[in-house]
Parts: C-alpha cells; structure tokens; sequence
C-alpha cells in the first residue's frame, strides 16, 4: 500500500488523548486517513482533538467516547462505529492503565486486566469481519518489553491471589498482549489482514500518574519522549515497508525475539479461550453485528 493511499483509509486508535497514543494519532493524521479517536473522557478527548486537527491539518479526525473498562460500552462502540462506516482498515489497540490498587469493574474484572488486555481482545473480535472486509487491513497492539519479565499464572489472570503490584501486573497484561496478537496472527493467515505488536520502551507518558511518587518521577527523569516510542507504531500501522508482515514484535522499527512465554502456543489458545468465555464471545452472540 502506497502512502498516498492512507488518506482513502480508516484507522480506529484506542487511548489517543495523550503520551504514545496522542504522538501516533498527530502522525497518522498527518497522512490524511480518517482517523477515529476512542477516547474515556469527552473534554481530555476534544482538546486532544483539537490539537491533532490544527497539527495535522486534517478535518477528518473524529471522535468516539467509551469506557474500555466495560464490557458493554465497548459492543455499544462497536455498533456505534458499524453505523458510521463500512470499512477499517486499521485497528491500534494502544490504550492502558496501571492503577496504584487493585480496583474491579463493572464486569468484576480486575481494572488492568480489563483493559489493558479484555479491551483489545473484545473491541477486535467484533470489529474483525469489517476489518477483514476491507483487507490489506492492519492491526497493531502496544506491547512492552517489559513482558519479557512477566510470570504467567493462567488460574490467576485478575490478580485475585497475592498482593497487588502494579508494574508486575502491568507486565502480565502487556505479556497478555503479546500472545493474543500471536495467536489473532496465526488466525488471520490468508486473509490479507495482519497482526502485530511492539514496544515503544521506557517513556515519559501519563500512563503512571496513579503511581507513587518516585515512580512517577523516575519515568519524567529517565523516560524517553513518547514521540520516539510512537514512530514504531506509526511505522506499523501506515509504512509500506511491513505490508504483509504478520505476527513480529517489533522495537524501534525492527523485529524482536519475544519471550519463550510470548512464543507458546498452547498459552496462547488457552488464553484467547479463556478471554472469549469471559467476553460472552464463546456464544457467538454478538459478534458480526
């Protein structure tokens, strides 16, 4: 796909209101897609918009408000998004959160695992027919490194068991991230769609700001700008160059090994089970509509 071809092209990002989310949107707007914002919170949404639309130039930015952590707001946002268009053709699964505490949501998830993981497998799989519909389609989900640090217990995915800390959880999902992109890769082959992660690395973004205070200061301090973390995202979502590519996690442009864990097959069809069953997806209830 040539570049000029973006600007007759649909992308859908999740938590573009700021840090790499906001950085890749302002880049990918520049291209003149159409770029659709899902955002939590309508005012932090509009001054994020805003601030792309004057940077980009671009008066085909729009917005879609919904709470990632609900299950429900997300088949609200995906009907809401089947009503206005026809076609996608990228999914950027980017949105996060580390809270200080465990806290649950309405679903009784744990807050990160929903999120953080849920959010990306339950927005795609009822989006994936009006992606592969409107192949070469691209979709790309935020990972980190630091799940190469993660320690996977599949009969305690919601952190119900220990104590709650909140980087370690942080890399659980993100290792959550890794094996449902694997596993959505292995599912797409042959349907020109692909699947891809990456890790922006260690930047100074918002995503902290429930931390304690030394954590906080210490991602300002040593943390890199999240425009650099965004240019892989941007890079996957758009280049030419990865057309085709499937299945890679990706760091400042170039593929990685992952974890051993990341690599397992048989982790990751016992998760994308497990996840569909906690999604009500295993029913096949909602999903095409």
């Amino acid at each position: 796909m040539k570049m000029s071809d973006w600007k007759n092209r649909i992308i859908l990002i999740t938590g573009a209101t700021s840090g790499i989310g906001k950085a890749a949107a302002k880049e990918i707007a520049k291209l003149g897609s159409r770029l659709v914002m899902v955002v939590r919170d309508q005012p932090r949404g509009m001054a994020a918009w805003e601030e792309i639309t004057k940077a980009s130039g671009n008066d085909k930015v729009e917005l879609i408000v919904a709470d990632l952590s609900s299950m429900e707001e997300i088949r609200i946002l995906a009907r809401d998004f089947r009503k206005r268009y026809k076609h996608l053709h990228v999914i950027i699964n980017n949105a996060a959160i580390v809270p200080a505490e465990r806290t649950v949501t309405h679903d009784n998830l744990e807050m990160q695992f929903a999120v953080n993981h849920m959010a990306y497998f339950l927005l795609t799989n009822l989006l994936l027919d009006v992606v592969k519909a409107s192949a070469p389609a691209r979709i790309v989900n935020t990972a980190s490194g630091t799940h190469g640090r993660a320690v996977l217990d599949m009969n305690d995915l919601q952190t119900e068991n220990g104590r709650y800390k909140p980087m370690e959880v942080y890399g659980r999902t993100k290792l959550l991230n890794m094996l449902f992109t694997f596993e959505l890769a292995r599912r797409l082959k042959g349907t020109n769609v692909t699947a891809n992660c990456y890790t922006p690395g260690f930047r100074a973004t918002g995503i902290g700001r429930h931390l304690s205070s030394v954590l906080r200061f210490g991602m300002g301090l040593f943390g890199g700008r999240p425009e650099k973390g965004a240019a892989t995202l941007v890079y996957l979502a758009t280049s030419p160059e990865v057309e085709g590519v499937n299945g890679k996690y990706f760091s400042n442009k170039k593929a990685l090994e992952a974890s051993r864990t990341a690599q397992d097959k048989d982790l990751a069809m016992k998760l994308w089970n497990v996840s569909e069953k906690i999604a009500g997806l295993d029913k096949r209830t909602d999903q095409g509509q």
